[in-house]
């Protein structure tokens, strides 16, 4: 296996571009990662990569055999599948990726009965609200909300989600009951805006008579964790759009009221982002098709969306 080995590690310090983080991605040594390369490259007698000090670049010839090894772990990982037992041997580890909200209140709550069913397979899930790159942070599947930018990943729809506009009582007693999305813009209304570095202007997509249109709403409150956004909602300071199922509860008890009725925000896509290599790792499947059934299920509870 040593030769599969050295493949292994050529794709991931190609695809990460730093021997250091192909390391830690493989779990091994700089060192180890180092040889392995080496070994490589004088059993097909060709240079992979130009090295430096402080950089690292694929040869023509790395190009070439980038485009083949894929193929030719692809092509060991599919056979594998088909002759593992895949309810009784399935092992490793999976890295995951989610956004906060949905990580926290649809995916985290249903590892522990994954782990159950599978106990020597590991779970590593990376929450966050950014845009995460596959292949550049070793992930092997991600949930997200939205429309993906790379149109190279695979892509397995859940839901479409329904999304609110709300405030706190206190707000809305204090500003008043924003009718449209012209009233929040018109009126000046805090508007609790998700945003990123690089990010330029902020515009929430609502839906009018007309059809689709987009709100340049405004605000003083802003962040890259949807949860803040919440808990800046529920204190009063602004109003926040946000998916059914992450507020279905402060709904409920009226911690949180609609607001901005005439012109609600369009459903967002729930999905799976995955590439066709991690889609055939045994374990890769079962743990996407377990979440999906058991994510439309949840949402299907709060009554926030309707399944794909």
């Amino acid at each position: 296996m040593s030769y599969l080995d050295n493949i292994r590690t050529f794709v991931r310090v190609y695809e990460l571009g730093s021997m250091s983080a192909a390391g830690r991605d493989l779990r091994i040594s700089p060192a180890v990662t180092s040889s392995r390369i080496s070994q490589l490259e004088e059993h097909l007698g060709v240079r992979l990569f130009q090295r430096t000090t402080r950089s690292l670049t694929p040869t023509e010839q790395g190009q070439s055999f980038y485009r083949g090894a894929t193929e030719i772990l692809e092509a060991v990982e599919s056979a594998e599948a088909q002759i593992v037992n895949i309810t009784e041997n399935l092992k490793g580890s999976l890295y995951v990726a989610a956004p906060l909200g949905v990580g926290r209140r649809l995916i985290a709550p249903q590892v522990p009965d994954f782990l159950k069913q599978y106990p020597e397979v590991n779970v590593r899930l990376r929450l966050t609200d950014r845009k995460v790159d596959l292949t550049t942070e070793g992930l092997d599947l991600a949930f997200f909300l939205g429309q993906p930018e790379d149109s190279n990943l695979r892509i397995r729809k859940i839901a479409d989600v329904d999304r609110v506009l709300c405030a706190s009582p206190d707000y809305v007693a204090r500003r008043g009951l924003p009718e449209s999305g012209d009233d929040l813009v018109s009126k000046g209304h805090e508007c609790l805006s998700l945003r990123f570095p690089g990010a330029t202007e902020f515009r929430w997509m609502l839906q009018t008579d007309e059809g689709p249109k987009r709100f340049r709403v405004s605000g003083r409150y802003e962040s890259d964790d949807g949860d803040v956004l919440t808990d800046w909602a529920l204190a009063g300071h602004g109003v926040v759009m946000k998916p059914v199922f992450e507020i279905a509860e402060h709904l409920r008890t009226g911690a949180l009221v609609p607001v901005a009725a005439k012109t609600p925000p369009q459903p967002i896509q729930m999905a799976c982002l995955f590439t066709h290599r991690r889609r055939q790792d045994p374990k890769t499947r079962l743990f996407m098709e377990f979440m999906i059934d058991r994510i439309a299920a949840t949402i299907r509870a709060t009554g926030g969306g309707v399944d794909a």
